[in-house]
């Protein structure tokens, strides 16, 4: 029994070692971690000044409120605000940097009806224009 728990001892801080990596992990894929954390979403190949500045190209302030664009204060649309805290995309699926890239593209895919037109953004307007969204946090309403 004591040569049993010796063991144990032993591989304790190795299972903790173990554990800890696979959070680390999770929480660089912005996926759940084992605490229960989220890591925040990034837009991989996006440039959020770029984004900014497409926002306003796109026509998205006649629809949004969105903080940092100026002129960007319609509420056709929800607001922007606190984006990279938003846990679903349109309520329908989850905020994803790939849920929100299709969202962009082809709101129609994801939501059926919905009033959001399809601007005929590329995919890479789309990646910055989700880089500069995934700034946009709920404290202050601002980036």
């Amino acid at each position: 029994m004591r040569k049993l728990s010796w063991i144990a001892l032993c591989l304790l801080p190795l299972l903790l070692l173990v554990l800890t990596a696979c959070e680390e992990e999770a929480d660089a894929a912005g996926e759940p971690s084992m605490s229960g954390g989220v890591a925040e979403p990034f837009m991989p190949g996006g440039d959020a000044e770029r984004g900014a500045e497409l926002i306003e190209v796109y026509g998205c302030p006649a629809c949004h409120t969105i903080p940092g664009i100026r002129g960007a204060d319609a509420l056709v649309g929800p607001p922007l605000t606190g984006w990279v805290e938003r846990a679903y995309i349109a309520g329908a699926v989850p905020n994803t940097p790939d849920n929100l890239l299709l969202w962009l593209q082809e709101p129609q895919q994801i939501e059926p009806g919905t009033a959001m037109p399809d601007m005929g953004i590329t995919e890479q307007a789309a990646r910055d224009i989700g880089a500069y969204l995934y700034t946009l946090r709920r404290d202050d309403g601002s980036r």
